[in-house]
């Protein structure tokens, strides 16, 4: 789709920087990226059991580069909300010294705008809806949501990118898609994954 092999530039007074699919030679760098980010203990957050042994959803990982090096990345996947398909969001990172460029805000848009356009119909995230609902983002339709982990209700967002996408989404989330391999090889996950029970 062209909106996922256009490299969008974005030019400030200080750095230029450049969102485009994620290559699989920025995978060093952008762990290195999410460990400063979030710390050695990122791999123990709840929203990472969603991530466990997956990969990201097609054409849904994307970088931005400024000269060349990474700083910043988002990713989505595929998980199911109580049996509803939707995808989630994060982690969500830029390097400290380029976060008041706008690269979050362009990667969020440049993420959002491809999900739609492969067709899917919602996204969800962890996070500060003060900084998510100038994307659409909001708790209306996640309260009868549970993550696989503790988590603050009112920190679930969703967000509708085709119309009543998230009626009826209730219980747990649980991750669905493709599962990854050693070597990077994705496969189907299987389909016999079954969903928890909805939270009393």
């Amino acid at each position: 789709m062209d909106i996922l092999r256009k490299p969008v530039a974005t030019t400030s007074n200080t750095a230029p920087f450049v969102v485009r699919s994620e290559r699989a030679s920025d995978v060093v760098a952008r762990e290195a990226l999410l460990d400063a980010s979030f710390g050695g203990n990122r791999q123990l957050r709840t929203c990472q059991r969603l991530r466990d042994g997956q990969a990201p959803a097609e054409g849904l990982a994307l970088s931005a580069l400024s000269r060349g090096r990474l700083v910043g990345t988002v990713r989505l996947w595929h998980v199911s909300a109580g049996g509803v398909p939707v995808l989630v969001l994060g982690p969500l990172a830029v390097d400290p010294p380029f976060r008041k460029l706008g690269i979050g805000r362009a990667l969020v848009q440049r993420a959002l705008a491809a999900a739609k356009a492969r067709g899917h119909g919602a996204v969800l995230l962890l996070g500060d809806v003060s900084y998510y609902a100038r994307f659409g983002f909001s708790a209306l339709k996640t309260g009868e949501l549970r993550l696989p982990g503790p988590f603050e209700p009112d920190r679930l967002l969703g967000l509708e990118l085709r119309e009543g996408a998230l009626n009826g989404a209730w219980g747990m989330v649980v991750p669905t898609g493709m599962a990854a391999w050693p070597q990077g090889k994705p496969r189907l996950a299987a389909r016999s994954r079954k969903l928890a029970p909805r939270a009393a």
